[in-house]
């Protein structure tokens, strides 16, 4: 009766189960090539614990000798067969993905690098490393150790306080750095237990201890929303305030306007000019003006503030101005690119005021076609400041001050959309979150954000003058003129291909054949408007792109359709556009090629300015997002599985846009595995499976503001 029970209890567990058990163990053992590891401490490594598992190591590790892939050494324990060829060394960057392991990317290896923690050498996640590269067995990822730290991406890290009686370890903040900065008691500056500081890395150690670190800057309590928006700053290098001089250099530019600057622009103050803007806006920095000529074309303004004319070349202004490349928009605050002075002042176009100008001008006929465009420097007076709100409520038939000019602009602006769909233009429409805060920045809910007919009315207009602006340089001196573009690359096929694979798992069948992708595309955008799945795809799909960048070299917008494309309409929040201007009119004058050099230097620096935006942008809202969780723990919302690994489900809750993680450790009704190639977790004796595109019921388990994390539980019901 026993040999029999016991022969069953083998056959359960001879499955799926048996066969991740081997890879785990074969993996280990090759991941630590340097020694040899008895039976109970390769169990006690991997967690094994239930007892079938424990049972079926030794098993599983004679086998893995009989097969070649391990050897047994004298005292019993094992070691792993494979090979070590010669090393190579390559300078790469580190990716730090989890506590066990990282990647260095380099472009001297066609494969990412693969690195164990301990041989980083203290190499933190964005650090340039040199590493040794030995290459193993054909097929598999080349491994490495890390012979020197050439360059540190972050010297100072934000972090939380964990105080002892006799010294202080900062915990950092991302979630990309698992080594905690050692700091002595006199170089806290007065942090108490679970401050949220900025710490400088004064000592970097070769062996086993801790980084040794000193604090410049306690932001405050954990959880405090001064404290953690500021930490998000720090994390990602964000500057907190302007230098004095800065400032001083701003204060100091008069307000006039000189009768002689009169003179050197086209006057269009008494032509009907409004902006369009979110109703929190301070900073106005585009207008569109609307007049109906003799021959019953109408005149569309385009204009910008002239931001370069009060920030020069050479200046203080200018400095801070390239350096930060871009403002940023957190969820409560913006860290500007230029000083109130210019942004919300000088340069802002505010109703019943006089301003500078830059402007694309265009007589443009019934059917949306452009008959004649101008470029160059002018003086314009807004008639009014309507809110996207107010545009929109007379755009939906009510009466009110340029009705008619706004609904012309929109039939217009619905023209030239769909000519822009016609050339093959791709309709991103991606789901944004706001957050309804009290007045000490605690969410008390989340919107999400609804483009109506006025945003698309502003963004046609602008995409018509950005694009033509473009046209118009590409299209001078032979193509000599070095100018700043937009540019958006062809996506990748295997990215395409992966995305096609991951969209048929919500019973979406996409072909893409040369020619028609974006119709695809379209049809997909369309057929998911509204749909549960809606904001995951389009966020993938998105991801699957390539990354739009600003470049020198006039290649095309695909995600756009447009042949040359720039950013000519935000000056005041982005430094391209700066550019854009000063070059414009440089060619405008007659002038010579600029420097292609001087100018793709700085292109590729607001490129990495613009991705640091996106990622502090995100992790703002991510904050926000779990803050609001912690208040609405035993609430079940509806969700939709967006994701499956091999440690748990992510599911992202329709109604507050938010995503969680249920941890496969935590489902305590079966042993789940992971089935990659399906996207899905089986469990290996009821058989459930939890798949992409699944609709469940969840509830928060635990939030980690720290971490920016959510942990969720299937509700009950499930």
């Amino acid at each position: 009766m026993a040999n029999k029970k016991k022969k069953t209890t083998t056959k359960k567990v001879s499955g799926a189960h048996r066969e991740q058990l081997k890879q785990n163990i074969l993996q280990f053992i090759n991941n630590n090539p340097r020694g040899g590891y008895s039976i109970k401490l390769i169990t006690k490594k991997l967690s094994i614990r239930d007892k079938k598992s424990k049972d079926l190591v030794p098993e599983i590790l004679f086998e893995l000798e009989r097969q070649g892939h391990v050897n047994r050494l004298r005292n019993g324990s094992f070691k792993s067969a494979r090979k070590e060829k010669t090393a190579s060394e390559v300078t790469g960057i580190v990716d730090h993905v989890n506590p066990k392991f990282a990647y260095i990317v380099s472009p001297d290896s066609e494969e990412d690098i693969w690195v164990k923690t301990e041989f980083l050498k203290y190499a933190f996640d964005g650090d340039t490393v040199r590493v040794k590269v030995f290459h193993g067995r054909k097929g598999r990822r080349p491994e490495g150790k890390v012979q020197e730290v050439l360059k540190r991406k972050h010297v100072e890290i934000v972090g939380l306080v964990e105080l002892s009686e006799r010294f202080a370890f900062i915990v950092p903040d991302s979630r990309k750095i698992y080594e905690d900065i050692f700091v002595p008691l006199n170089k806290t500056q007065g942090a108490n237990h679970n401050d949220k500081v900025i710490v400088k890395v004064v000592e970097w150690p070769d062996d086993s201890n801790s980084p040794v670190g000193e604090v410049v800057r306690v932001l405050g309590p954990a959880g405090d929303n001064e404290a953690e928006i500021h930490s998000i700053m720090a994390e990602f290098g964000l500057p907190m305030e302007f230098d004095d001089k800065v400032i001083e250099e701003s204060e100091a530019i008069p307000d006039a306007i000189t009768a002689e600057e009169y003179k050197k622009r086209r006057d269009m103050r008494k032509t009907t000019t409004f902006t369009i803007d979110p109703h929190d806006a301070k900073d106005f920095d585009d207008a569109i003006s609307f007049a109906e000529l003799p021959n019953g074309n109408l005149e569309i303004g385009v204009h910008i503030a002239d931001v370069t004319h009060y920030v020069r070349p050479g200046t203080l202004l200018e400095r801070e101005a390239q350096s930060r490349a871009t403002s940023v928009y957190l969820v409560d605050r913006t860290v500007p690119m230029l000083p109130e002075r210019l942004s919300n002042g000088l340069c802002s176009l505010r109703p019943k005021e006089e301003k500078l100008t830059f402007s694309a001008i265009f007589e443009i006929d019934r059917e949306a076609q452009v008959v004649k465009e101008w470029f160059g420097r002018t003086v314009t007076y807004s008639d009014r400041r309507f809110t996207y709100e107010e545009a929109q409520e007379i755009l939906e038939g009510n009466d009110g001050e340029f009705s008619e000019e706004l609904r012309e602009l929109n039939r217009l602006a619905k023209i030239l959309k769909t000519q822009r769909f016609q050339r093959g233009a791709i309709n991103f429409e991606t789901v944004e979150v706001k957050f309804k805060l009290d007045e000490k920045g605690k969410p008390l809910g989340i919107i999400p954000k609804v483009r109506k007919d006025a945003h698309k009315l502003v963004e046609e207009f602008m995409l018509l003058a950005n694009r033509k602006v473009a046209a118009y340089v590409a299209n001078q001196n032979k193509g000599k003129n070095t100018f700043v573009y937009r540019t958006h690359d062809n996506p990748d096929p295997e990215k395409l291909n992966a995305f096609a694979v991951f969209a048929r798992k919500f019973g979406y069948d996409l072909k893409f054949e040369e020619g028609k992708l974006s119709k695809e595309l379209n049809g997909l955008m369309e057929n998911i408007e509204g749909k549960p799945e809606q904001n995951v795809l389009e966020q993938l799909a998105i991801r699957s792109m390539a990354k739009a960048k600003y470049t020198t070299t006039g290649t095309s917008h695909f995600g756009l359709a447009f042949q040359h494309y720039t950013h000519f309409t935000s000056p005041i929040r982005r430094y391209p556009d700066m550019m854009v201007h000063r070059l414009l009119q440089h060619y405008l004058d007659k002038g010579k090629p600029a420097s292609q050099e001087e100018y793709e230097d700085k292109c590729v620096h607001s490129s990495d300015m613009e991705k640091r935006a996106a990622e502090a942008e995100r992790a703002s809202i991510k904050y926000k997002q779990v803050e609001y969780m912690q208040s609405v723990e035993d609430k079940i919302f509806e969700g939709i599985v967006t994701g499956v690994t091999e440690w748990g489900i992510f599911v992202e809750m329709t109604e507050t846009k938010c995503e969680g993680m249920i941890r496969l450790a935590d489902l305590n009704d079966d042993y789940y595995v992971f089935d990659e190639e399906n996207y899905r977790v089986i469990g290996e004796r009821n058989k459930k499976m939890y798949t992409l595109g699944d609709q469940v019921h969840v509830r928060v388990k635990d939030t980690n503001i720290n971490r920016r994390t959510i942990d969720l539980e299937f509700a009950k019901n499930e």
